[in-house]
């Protein structure tokens, strides 16, 4: 008997042994990990690929940038140089030299893919002068571009490129758009290729910043930089919300207050390009002002309740309708307007040559007046709203 147990004894003693050696060199062998993280309790991301994007809980914006960022494309400009009227003289080269010959001039930006026909939105100062335009697709391919219009007043251009099977972006309803809503910009900012970027709707409805004659500019502190201009502000669907034009910074980079130009004002601009060849605008002719709380009184209005004309051309559309100076018109067809910027584009709104409604306040009651506005001119604009 004990000469068993003395057995039973050193085959268990043997068997801990083995099961030590095991543990200790080949511990997959027992199904067990070596990791700290198996035994000590830890909260860990879940992996690759696991989480869907746009999922309950879900903070990722892959779908987004997925669906919208093959129609965001690179746009390449390029500019001769130009010879000066001195190079003709041979006496002038002799004493100077080619003073006359400047150097070629190139640029870049961004745009977006909007139509399956190749119509391509982009910034007016991205493609302004351009001697050449190229467009460089994600996918590699690069096409040149043909400009088909331009609206200076609004910053915006459409060119044409002719490739077959392009990506398309989906338009959004950009006057749906809230502060707060989550937004992403994309672009090519300073060359470095496709970049996306996150940030918030920070405010709507900007003006009088000075950038454009009609502005009305959502503002955003998703990261813009130098080469972002035309390119796409996107919400989390990857819908386009904005065409990304401008950023205020001190430093020339993002200092998070960006500018877009609303979908909605492109869309009018892409038709009226694409139908007419040019954007076309109303025009009354008048010199107006901020309504200021001492001229608010005065009439006994509220201030921002309207916009006070001090000026009115001489047989303009405004003269002809009854307008005088000292009128404070508080709508344009039908729509309330309390400050220069939306007289300017509600005005702009009116079909030149049709009849429209607008309310007039004077010292001695309220009228409505209709006026038959003009077609807009560029040269007019600093004589008339």
């Amino acid at each position: 008997m004990k000469r068993l147990w003395l057995l039973f004894a050193q085959t268990v003693t043997l068997l801990v042994a083995a099961l030590f050696v095991v543990a200790t060199l080949q511990p997959q062998w027992l199904g067990r990990a070596t990791s700290v993280a198996s035994v000590v309790p830890v909260l860990e991301a879940p992996a690759v690929g696991v989480a869907p994007s746009g999922g309950a809980g879900s903070t990722s914006f892959r779908d987004a940038a997925r669906s919208a960022s093959p129609a965001v494309v690179s746009i390449n400009t390029s500019k001769a140089a130009v010879n000066g009227a001195q190079n003709a003289d041979p006496w002038f080269r002799f004493f100077f030299g080619d003073q006359g010959q400047s150097q070629p001039q190139s640029g870049l930006g961004s745009g977006v893919i909007v139509s399956p026909a190749g119509y391509v939105l982009t910034n007016n100062h991205v493609i302004e002068e351009a001697d050449e335009i190229e467009v460089i697709l994600n996918d590699g391919r690069k096409s040149a571009a043909k400009v088909i219009g331009t609206d200076p007043e609004t910053d915006l251009a459409i060119l044409k490129i002719e490739l077959t099977d392009l990506p398309v972006i989906t338009l959004g309803n950009s006057d749906a758009l809230e502060i707060g809503d989550q937004v992403l910009a994309i672009g090519n900012p300073f060359g470095v290729g496709q970049t996306v970027t996150s940030g918030i709707v920070s405010a709507l409805g900007r003006t009088q910043l000075g950038i454009n004659t009609f502005e009305n500019f959502i503002q955003t502190d998703a990261a813009i930089n130098p080469g972002n201009s035309g390119g796409a502000l996107v919400d989390v669907n990857g819908h386009l919300m904005g065409i990304n034009t401008a950023i205020y910074s001190r430093s020339g980079g993002s200092m998070g207050i960006g500018f877009a130009i609303p979908t909605s004002t492109a869309r009018s601009v892409l038709d009226a390009i694409v139908r007419d060849g040019q954007v076309t605008r109303g025009w009354i002719g008048v010199e107006p002002q901020e309504l200021t709380v001492e001229l608010a009184e005065s009439f006994g209005l509220q201030p921002g309740t309207g916009v006070v004309i001090t000026g009115v051309l001489q047989n303009g559309p405004a003269a002809q309708a009854g307008i005088r100076p000292g009128d404070v018109i508080t709508a344009v067809g039908g729509k309330a307007v309390t400050n220069v910027p939306q007289l300017l584009s509600a005005v702009a709104a009116l079909q030149p040559g049709a009849a429209s409604p607008l309310d007039v306040t004077r010292r001695d009651g309220k009228i409505q007046l209709q006026v038959t506005p003009g077609r807009r001119n560029i040269a007019r604009q600093a004589a008339a709203r």
